[in-house]
């Protein structure tokens, strides 16, 4: 009796820490999803348009940062860069329910500039969910924000239930605007249901 008493308390602490998140072969410790970095072409640019367009909030700012070093491997060896690259600033917003987003100025003597396209390796998106994606979409054109064809509704598949719309900010990365009010369809047998910032702690 007292031993099933145990067990049931410990269960209930480890669900209670959200230790059973995360697989025990997996990551050590790993809780979720922190944030995503984005180097972005001009800081004041991106801050303007995540934080005045879209409705996220500046929680910090810190940089610059460099080796001290003139012939030091400091920045190659911490980050994979040009031993030469400088982060000018670092600056750290939170939008809604969902994870942050962490937004990089650099300045390196190897800087690419060409925005990746979704189709290509290494391309990428930043998705946010919306209660009303009509609305989102209609607001985001009224804001003169590049957005593409939609919203399109998906009506078959697992992914049934869901609307999504794709927009640019002003220097080209992509972002899309997405919405499952009633759920999607996979969930209804699934063994592994995604996270969402509709129910952030389920």
């Amino acid at each position: 009796m007292r031993k099933s008493v145990l067990c049931s308390a410990a269960a209930t602490l480890v669900v209670a820490l959200g230790l059973g998140a995360a697989r025990a072969d997996g990551l050590p410790g790993m809780r979720g999803h922190d944030h995503t970095g984005i180097t972005v072409p001009d800081m004041n640019e991106a801050l303007t348009f995540f934080v005045d367009v879209l409705g996220c909030k500046k929680a910090m700012s810190f940089g610059p940062i460099a080796d001290p070093e003139p012939n030091g491997t400091f920045m190659k060896d911490a980050l994979g860069v040009d031993p030469k690259t400088v982060i000018k600033q670092i600056t750290l917003v939170r939008c809604g329910m969902g994870s942050n987003i962490e937004l990089f100025s650099y300045q390196s003597p190897d800087q690419k500039v060409a925005q990746p396209k979704n189709s290509d390796i290494g391309g990428y998106h930043i998705a946010f969910y919306v209660d009303d994606i009509k609305a989102a979409a209609d607001y985001l054109r009224a804001k003169n924000v590049k957005t593409m064809m939609g919203p399109i509704p998906i009506t078959e598949g697992p992914a049934a239930g869901q609307a999504i719309v794709y927009f640019n900010a002003p220097w080209g990365l992509q972002l899309e605007a997405i919405s499952y009010p009633k759920g999607m369809a996979y969930e209804k047998d699934a063994s592994t249901i995604l996270w969402t910032p509709k129910d952030p702690a389920k």
